[in-house]
Formats: structure tokens, C-alpha cells, sequence
């Protein structure tokens, strides 16, 4: 990819369910390209094959090996953390003549659910809206606080390294496969070879949970050029995660905030801390201040994120406490 000082200037972050329905998708295709994920496939596939519903035209979609996938499968999100509901609000949209010359530019044989969505593009796209909902509340919906906030975590330690190294360190440590050069953006794909211009209009830095071990890139004239790449700390995301709190801890300043102080392993914000702990927002907001005014935790601000922090006085009590 060729880019200006304008595209530098308009590089950003953004999260998309969507995206991840069809990278998932990949993963259930490919079960052995896929080790990392061994476990969250097995209880997908547990939980759909408890499901009645037709889903051969997503997965005759999304292409095995990876090839092409249509790009109307995943749009670039428009905003930083948009819903499913507001992404496939923007796959309803996409023109038919457009899904039609995706599918074309395939290049390969269309099944029977496929040409039925050339065929009539307006009427399947809302169909496989409706197939992506079903399938987004069996294989990723129970596993979703978990994969956003490994998202969080990973665009917070790449906004750090923009403001340690710039745009170059970024970029560059985005992936194995991606490299900065001169003006341009080098990024390795298997079956692809060529040179995109990106005209000023930016990029999208897409983190991805199952983008694993490869990138992805979006560059249809339709939508802002996207760059998915694997999302750090993914070989954790699916061990599981005890919340227990350790019960000398809990016994001296309550359960709860000592569950909290277990799950400042890294810095986090008062809404992931809710997503891990299943407290309210406010609960854990109430147990975040009472534990910074006992001198147990910090806080920062990083961009738009407020993070809490174990301070070395809680450390040495988890450690005496474990």
C-alpha cells in the first residue's frame, strides 16, 4: 500500500463484530490451520449443532483455503466500536451491483445459497443478517466480553507505542507480516501480490481475535482500506479464568474488591473490570475507590480510557495472600 502524509494522518482503531463472524467462520472451516482456538470450537460447534438454522450461505461465503472474501461480508466499520446490530445495518446496505461483482470477482464456483444472493441481492443480503444473528448468539456472543476486552487491551499498548516510537513502530509491529518502507506499506499475503494506492481516504487498524496466524486486507473502492491483523495475547483468551478472589484477601477487605484486585493483572478500565467480575459499572466504581483511597490502586489516564493499576502495596498482599 502506498500511502501519503494524509493517509498517516488518518490511520485509526476500530473493533468489528462482523468481521469476526466471518474470521470465526474460517476457524470452524479449518480446524487445523487453527490450533490457538482448539477449545472455543469445540463449544461452537457443540452449541450450533444444537441449532436448526440453515447456515450454508455464510460459510459458503467465506472462502477455504483463504482466498478472496467478499467484501460486503465485513464492511469497514465506520466508527470505532460499532455493534453487530449497527454493522449489519451497513451490510443491508451495501448497492446489489456491488454484491454482485464481489461474488463474481470470487473466482470460483457459486453454490446454490450464493446464486440465489446474485440473484436477488436486496432480499439474501437481510436473510444472511439474519443468519449472522443467530449465529453470532451461539459460536461468539458468550465468549464476546472476553474477546473485547482483549481488544481493548491490545489498542491500548498500540496506542502506547505510537506515542513511544510513531507511526513507523506502529505499524511495524502490527504483525510479522506487516512492514513499513519508504511511503508505502508492505504486507504479505499468500495469494495476493500488487500495489494499492490509498488516496488520501486513511487506514482502518481492525484487531482481530481470529485473525491468527495471517492479516487480512480490505482494499474495494467502496469503503476505506482496512488492515486485520491478530490481536495480542490471544493464546490466553481461552484458558480459563477463575474468578475467585483469595479468601485471606477477601476475608480483611471484602470479596469483592479482592476479586477486583485479582483481575488487575494488567491495567483496566471500570467496564472491563465489570465485564470480568459481572459486577454493575457502579459497584465496581464504588469498590475502585475505596480500594485507591486504601492506597491499593492507581490510576491513569490514557486517551479516552481511565485505567486502575494494582499498586505495589497490593501486590505484596496477593502474593502473602495467595
Amino acid at each position: 500500500m502506498t500511502m501519503s502524509a494524509g493517509d498517516l494522518a488518518r490511520v485509526r482503531f476500530a473493533f468489528s463484530p462482523l468481521w469476526e463472524v466471518a474470521a470465526s467462520v474460517r476457524v470452524l472451516k479449518e480446524p487445523g490451520r487453527h490450533p490457538l482456538h482448539g477449545s472455543w470450537r469445540a463449544a461452537a460447534e457443540r452449541r450450533l449443532q444444537r441449532s436448526t438454522a440453515d447456515l450454508s450461505l455464510l460459510f459458503d461465503l467465506v472462502p477455504t483455503p483463504t482466498k478472496y472474501l467478499p467484501g460486503f461480508l465485513a464492511p469497514t466499520p465506520t466508527t470505532s466500536r460499532p455493534t453487530l446490530a449497527e454493522e449489519l445495518e451497513g451490510l443491508r446496505a451495501v448497492p446489489p451491483h456491488s454484491v454482485r461483482t464481489m461474488i463474481e470477482n470470487a473466482g470460483r464456483p457459486a453454490s446454490a445459497p450464493v446464486r440465489r444472493l446474485h440473484a436477488d441481492p436486496a432480499r439474501e443480503l437481510h436473510r444472511l443478517a439474519g443468519v449472522i444473528e443467530g449465529y453470532w448468539d451461539r459460536a461468539i456472543r458468550p465468549w464476546w466480553p472476553e474477546m473485547l476486552d482483549l481488544l481493548d487491551q491490545d489498542v491500548r499498548h498500540r496506542g502506547a507505542l505510537l506515542v513511544e516510537g510513531g507511526t513507523t513502530r506502529l505499524l511495524n509491529e502490527l504483525s510479522p507480516r506487516v512492514r513499513w518502507h519508504d511511503d508505502g506499506l508492505r504486507v504479505t499475503h499468500r495469494y495476493f501480490a500488487g500495489t494499492h494506492a490509498l488516496d488520501g481516504r486513511g487506514l482502518v487498524l481492525v484487531p482481530s481475535t481470529f485473525v491468527w496466524p495471517t492479516v487480512f486486507s480490505k482494499l474495494e473502492p467502496l469503503w476505506p482500506a482496512a488492515l486485520r491483523y491478530p490481536s495480542r495475547g490471544i493464546a490466553e483468551l481461552w484458558t480459563p479464568k477463575p474468578r475467585t478472589a483469595p479468601d485471606a484477601l477477601a476475608s480483611v477487605i471484602g470479596r469483592s474488591r479482592a476479586l477486583l484486585l485479582a483481575e488487575l493483572s494488567a491495567p483496566r478500565s471500570t467496564t472491563e473490570l465489570s465485564r470480568r467480575t459481572r459486577m454493575s459499572a457502579g459497584n465496581a466504581s464504588q469498590h475502585l475507590t475505596a480500594l485507591r483511597d486504601a492506597g491499593l490502586v492507581s490510576v491513569r489516564r490514557e486517551g479516552r480510557y481511565v485505567l486502575y493499576s494494582r499498586t505495589d502495596l497490593a501486590e505484596a498482599l496477593l502474593a502473602r495472600s495467595s
